[in-house]
Order: C-alpha cells, then structure tokens, then sequence
C-alpha cells in the first residue's frame, strides 16, 4: 500500500537543497519512492513524498534522511497518511 509523508514547517530552501543533494544527488529518486514536490509555504516549507509502502520511506528515512535532517538541523516531525488514490496524466 502506498503512503504519504509531508514535511511543512520552519524549513528554508537551503535547508531543503542541502538535503535533497546529500540524500538524492542529481535529484535521482531513491528506491521505493513514487515522487517528490517541495516548496514554499505559509511555514516555511512543505515537502510531499509518495513512497511504494511505509516500510521504504521507513528504510530510507533511517539509512539516509534521518541523518541528513539532523545535520541541516530540521526539527520538522514526518506525518503519514494513506495514499488511497494517485492520478497520473
């Protein structure tokens, strides 16, 4: 089952680039991840993620995003929702 995962709060898009190049360089996404789309918000910055299953946001969140989130120091806390419904063109 697909999930969701959104990022928004107290984020600067140096922060978001300076993570996105350590973890996703050459904007290639990681294994698992459907899409991305990030920009600015009322907070700050909003970050939407579609992953295959929570176990793959899960597995990359702790091989690599954790990490990287830490040294950027984004404090933001991940919330997940199921994806019910993707539209493509």
């Amino acid at each position: 089952m697909a999930i969701g995962v959104i990022f928004e709060g107290q984020i600067t898009q140096a922060q978001y680039d300076q993570v996105g190049n350590e973890v996703a360089p050459g904007n290639s996404p990681p294994s698992g991840m459907l899409y991305r789309a990030g920009g600015p918000s009322e907070n700050g910055w909003c970050v939407i993620e579609v992953w295959e299953s929570k176990e793959a946001a899960q597995q990359f969140f702790d091989a690599k995003l954790g990490q990287a989130l830490q040294k950027a120091q984004i404090l933001v806390q991940p919330k997940f929702f199921e994806v019910v419904n993707i539209m493509k063109p």
